[in-house]
Protein backbone atom coordinates (compact mmCIF):
# COMPACT_ATOMS: atom_id res chain seq x y z
CA UNK A 1 0.00 0.00 0.00
CA UNK A 2 3.20 2.28 0.96
CA UNK A 3 4.25 1.88 -2.95
CA UNK A 4 0.86 2.52 -4.13
CA UNK A 5 0.67 5.84 -2.40
CA UNK A 6 4.55 6.61 -3.44
CA UNK A 7 3.51 6.21 -6.91
CA UNK A 8 0.42 8.57 -6.98
CA UNK A 9 2.03 10.89 -5.39
CA UNK A 10 4.99 11.38 -8.07
CA UNK A 11 2.06 10.84 -10.85
CA UNK A 12 0.48 13.69 -9.30
CA UNK A 13 3.95 15.70 -9.39
CA UNK A 14 4.58 14.75 -12.71
CA UNK A 15 1.18 15.59 -13.91
CA UNK A 16 1.61 19.28 -12.07
CA UNK A 17 4.92 19.70 -13.77
CA UNK A 18 4.50 18.91 -17.42
CA UNK A 19 0.75 20.67 -17.03
CA UNK A 20 2.31 24.01 -15.38
CA UNK A 21 5.96 24.09 -15.15
CA UNK A 22 9.10 23.40 -17.61
CA UNK A 23 7.24 20.73 -19.43
CA UNK A 24 4.10 22.99 -20.36
CA UNK A 25 5.26 24.35 -23.63
CA UNK A 26 5.67 20.65 -25.05
CA UNK A 27 2.01 19.59 -24.07
CA UNK A 28 0.21 23.32 -25.26
CA UNK A 29 2.66 23.38 -28.57
CA UNK A 30 4.00 26.45 -27.56
CA UNK A 31 7.37 25.73 -28.29
CA UNK A 32 9.14 29.23 -30.44
CA UNK A 33 11.49 31.62 -28.10
CA UNK A 34 12.08 29.36 -25.16
CA UNK A 35 15.41 27.71 -24.21
CA UNK A 36 16.87 29.00 -27.82
CA UNK A 37 13.78 27.46 -30.07
CA UNK A 38 14.03 28.99 -32.91
CA UNK A 39 10.52 31.92 -33.23
CA UNK A 40 7.41 31.19 -34.54
CA UNK A 41 6.83 34.20 -36.72
CA UNK A 42 10.21 33.31 -38.36
CA UNK A 43 10.83 30.93 -41.11
CA UNK A 44 12.38 27.79 -40.71
CA UNK A 45 14.75 26.53 -43.75
CA UNK A 46 14.08 23.97 -45.39
CA UNK A 47 16.58 20.34 -45.63
CA UNK A 48 17.28 18.25 -49.08
CA UNK A 49 16.66 14.66 -49.04
CA UNK A 50 19.66 12.85 -49.78
CA UNK A 51 17.89 10.51 -51.54
CA UNK A 52 15.47 12.09 -54.01
CA UNK A 53 16.64 15.87 -54.11
CA UNK A 54 13.33 16.85 -52.71
CA UNK A 55 13.15 19.66 -50.21
CA UNK A 56 11.98 19.03 -46.37
CA UNK A 57 10.71 21.47 -43.96
CA UNK A 58 12.37 21.06 -40.62
CA UNK A 59 8.95 20.23 -38.83
CA UNK A 60 7.93 17.35 -41.70
CA UNK A 61 9.62 14.23 -42.87
CA UNK A 62 11.95 11.73 -40.81
CA UNK A 63 15.29 12.72 -39.61
CA UNK A 64 18.07 10.26 -39.28
CA UNK A 65 21.29 11.05 -37.38
CA UNK A 66 24.60 9.67 -39.86
CA UNK A 67 28.35 10.58 -38.58
CA UNK A 68 27.18 13.04 -36.47
CA UNK A 69 25.00 15.21 -38.48
CA UNK A 70 21.11 15.22 -38.94
CA UNK A 71 19.36 14.08 -42.81
CA UNK A 72 15.88 14.67 -43.20
CA UNK A 73 13.73 12.72 -45.48
CA UNK A 74 10.73 13.46 -47.74
CA UNK A 75 9.16 9.63 -46.85
CA UNK A 76 9.59 6.47 -44.95
CA UNK A 77 10.63 4.65 -48.11
CA UNK A 78 13.74 7.56 -49.02
CA UNK A 79 14.44 6.49 -44.94
CA UNK A 80 15.04 3.13 -45.90
CA UNK A 81 16.88 3.52 -49.03
CA UNK A 82 19.71 5.64 -46.83
CA UNK A 83 19.76 3.10 -44.15
CA UNK A 84 20.24 0.20 -46.67
CA UNK A 85 23.12 2.50 -48.42
CA UNK A 86 24.21 5.64 -46.72
CA UNK A 87 27.03 5.86 -48.46
CA UNK A 88 25.76 5.74 -52.13
CA UNK A 89 23.94 8.76 -51.24
CA UNK A 90 26.50 10.71 -48.94
CA UNK A 91 28.49 11.10 -51.88
CA UNK A 92 25.89 11.76 -54.38
CA UNK A 93 25.31 14.65 -51.98
CA UNK A 94 28.82 15.32 -51.53
CA UNK A 95 29.45 15.46 -55.60
CA UNK A 96 26.63 17.83 -55.73
CA UNK A 97 27.71 20.49 -52.88
CA UNK A 98 31.21 20.86 -54.82
CA UNK A 99 29.69 21.54 -58.21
Amino acid sequence: MEGLLSLLLFAGLFYIMMRFGCGAHMIHGHQGGHHGSPRQDQPQASATDPVCGMSVAHDQGYTKMHGGKGYRFCSKQCLERFEAEPGRYLEATKSKETT
